[in-house]
Order: structure tokens, then C-alpha cells, then sequence
């Protein structure tokens, strides 16, 4: 990943003045979603892009150390070995950006991996009461401190909305720099869960609040709420990325998460990235993709781009 964001004092007189226009918000992502096309040969290196940018998430209910042991399979060796060979493509290493579970797995997704001889690929964690954050502060972060003593390195902590729908930004500066804290030398994403936070002002007060408080990567999504990653929520967080970055002189990285299904969604959120804060931001240090079923559509679009069909779904090892 990236150098760590050392964060900033409080600025509270810079987040009041945050204003979002949200007509011109949402004409600029509907012109994302048209504007931008790629084909053939350019639309498989844009794949194989956000392949490589793709956290590969197992969050259920029923997650166990098999589910665990395929995830990790399939992060190392994400797409097959003969499509990568007819795009010429097989000698690179490709990977996944990371593997994310919950912190009860993160144990075996590292001993695993390490099995596989792929302990470069990280392992990230949610934590702090994911998806809804409502436990105990001291539960919190002893949930951080033990995931990264069992091998995370990455976080994805989630703010309180609580906090934030008050209008009580301190409080939610303090609380994300001291699980900051907790992360010791794990990089953290803050997840800001968008979909709950009222309003796109709130989520750019978020966005700077984050940063402020020493966030690596701001998220969108828990994946859990109702409205997930949606692209005026992303240029909006993208943008307070960019305005922070002016400032500061520091890179922080972005994560749309939740609903991120298709190969197009993955192209169109790229072309956000890239037209947003440029080249610097298209790869995985910068911008992950927080998915599950997304990697099969990418997959099944570079089978067709290499034979000129579809497959079919035996036809691909299970994700």
C-alpha cells in the first residue's frame, strides 16, 4: 500500500464550510456512466485492472475455513491460466488487491495463504462492531488490536453515523484516530456508510473528518445497508480526497464497496478514478474494489473477449 496518512489536527472550520451541489453531483455521474467505453483489447487490460484492485470479500453468517480456503485459492490465482495466456498476461503475478473476512477468520486466511506461497497478497479485516458499529468503544478496539495480532494488514473500521448524523464531528475525529491508533503498523480504511448518513454534504464531512483522523482509504460501504456504492456518493468522496490531497500533500485511497457486480460498474468506477484524481489513483495502493461477485463477471467478459463466447458456469472453478 500507499505511505501511511499521518492525519491532521481537527480542522473543524474547514468541514462546517463544506457545501455540495447535489443536481450537478448526480448529472456528472449519469455522464460517467455514458461517456466512457472501452473495447477489445483496451477493455481487457481495463479488467485486468480492476482484477487486480478487486478485495475478494467472504462477510456471511456462515463463513467457515473452507469457504476461507477457496477465497484464498481464488486470490491467488483469480482468472485461468489459459485466458491469461492468450492475452499474454501469465507471467505477471496477477493477484487480487487483497482478501477481506471477518476477524474470527483472519487466522486462517493468513495461514492459508502462506501455504499457497502468496503471503504478499494481504489480509484485511472489518472491525469495530461491522457492519453497524454499535458495540462498545473498548469492544472495538480490542476487535482491531486482535486482528492485526492474528495477521491482518489491513482494517476497515466503521464510523459512528450516530455521531455523524448529530453533527458531532469531534466525536467522530476521535474515535477513528484512536482506532487509528489501534491499528499499530495495519493500514485502515474508514468506512463511512454512506447510504446512512442523511445527506451528500454529510458524507463529504465524513470524507475530510476521516482523513483528518488518519484514515489510509475511506470506504463507501458496510455493504449491509440498503443504498451501497453508488457513483454521486464516490465522486463526492473522491473529490473531498482530492480537495485533502491539495492541501495536505497526501494520497489517501478510496473503496466503493456494496453492489459492485458487473464487469461495466468495475470499468465506470475506474473511469471515475482516473478522470477524478488521475493515474496515480488506478492501483491497488490507492483504490480497491470491495466485492464478491464481481470477479466471475470480469472473468466470464475476459473469456468472451479471448474465444468470442460466453461460458458457462461449469466452466470457471467456483468463486
Amino acid at each position: 500500500m500507499s505511505a501511511r496518512n499521518p492525519g491532521t489536527e481537527l480542522d473543524l472550520e474547514w468541514v462546517e464550510s463544506v457545501r455540495v451541489n447535489k443536481p450537478a453531483c448526480f448529472k456528472r455521474a449519469d455522464e460517467l456512466k455514458v461517456r466512457r467505453g472501452v473495447k477489445k483489447n483496451y477493455q481487457i487490460a481495463w479488467l485486468l485492472k480492476a482484477m487486480t484492485c478487486i478485495d475478494l470479500t467472504a462477510l456471511s453468517g456462515d463463513d467457515t475455513e473452507t469457504n476461507v480456503q477457496r477465497l484464498c485459492f481464488k486470490a491467488k490465482q483469480p482468472i485461468r491460466r489459459d485466458l491469461l495466456e492468450a492475452v499474454e498476461m501469465h507471467k505477471k503475478g496477477l493477484t487480487v488487491g487483497a482478501v477481506c473476512v471477518y476477524p474470527a477468520r483472519v487466522a486462517d486466511a493468513v495461514r492459508i495463504l502462506k501455504g499457497l506461497g502468496a503471503s504478499h497478497i494481504p489480509v484485511a479485516s472489518v472491525a469495530t462492531g461491522f457492519p453497524a458499529g454499535q458495540t462498545h468503544i473498548k469492544t472495538r478496539l480490542a476487535e482491531i488490536r486482535i486482528a492485526v495480532e492474528d495477521g491482518a494488514r489491513e482494517i476497515d473500521i466503521v464510523i459512528n453515523r450516530a455521531y455523524a448524523l448529530a453533527g458531532n464531528w469531534k466525536g467522530v475525529y476521535e474515535e477513528v484516530k484512536s482506532f487509528r491508533e489501534a491499528c499499530g503498523p495495519a493500514h485502515m480504511k474508514a468506512i463511512l456508510a454512506t447510504g446512512e448518513l442523511g445527506s451528500l454534504t454529510n458524507v463529504y464531512k465524513a470524507s475530510l473528518v476521516a482523513m483528518m483522523a488518519g484514515s489510509d482509504f475511506i470506504k463507501t460501504s458496510t455493504g449491509k445497508e440498503g443504498v451501497n456504492a453508488i457513483l454521486p456518493v464516490g465522486l463526492v468522496m473522491v473529490r473531498a480526497i482530492r480537495e485533502y490531497y491539495k492541501k495536505t500533500g497526501v494520497k489517501v485511497g478510496f473503496k466503493p464497496a456494496g453492489g459492485i457486480r458487473t464487469a461495466k460498474d468495475a470499468c465506470t468506477w475506474l473511469s471515475l478514478m482516473k478522470e477524478e484524481l488521475g493515474n496515480d489513483w488506478l492501483t491497488p495502493d490507492l483504490f480497491r474494489l470491495g466485492a464478491s461477485s464481481l470477479l466471475g463477471d470480469i472473468e466470464r467478459q475476459l473469456f468472451h473477449g479471448v474465444t468470442g463466447r460466453y461460458a458457462a458456469a461449469h466452466e470457471f472453478a467456483m468463486a
